[in-house]
């Protein structure tokens, strides 16, 4: 395997690992502000209230998107693994 390759397949894996990843982060950053937003205009400072909203909104999210992050996964895998199978 040269260089190239491995720096071609180095790049894919994080592009991969960014956009799988994106959706659900992105879901948990804004739920944590708006419940930290709520917790600072009501003076709540109970750590349990900003767990359990990113809890339930990460199971949502998994299963909105769990098949597409799946899918983005298995295409990368077969990819990886036929790109190295040439070698």
């Amino acid at each position: 395997m040269t260089q190239d390759f491995m720096l071609y397949a180095l790049k894919e894996a994080l592009v991969t690992a960014a956009m799988v990843a994106a959706p659900l982060l992105l879901a948990i950053l804004i739920v944590g502000l708006l419940v930290s937003i709520l917790q600072v205009a009501t003076q709540i400072q109970e750590m349990t209230l900003t767990f359990i909203p990113k809890l339930i909104v990460t199971v949502v999210m998994l299963l909105v998107f769990g098949s597409w992050m799946l899918t983005v996964l298995k295409q990368f895998a077969l990819s990886a693994l036929t790109q190295a199978a040439g070698f």
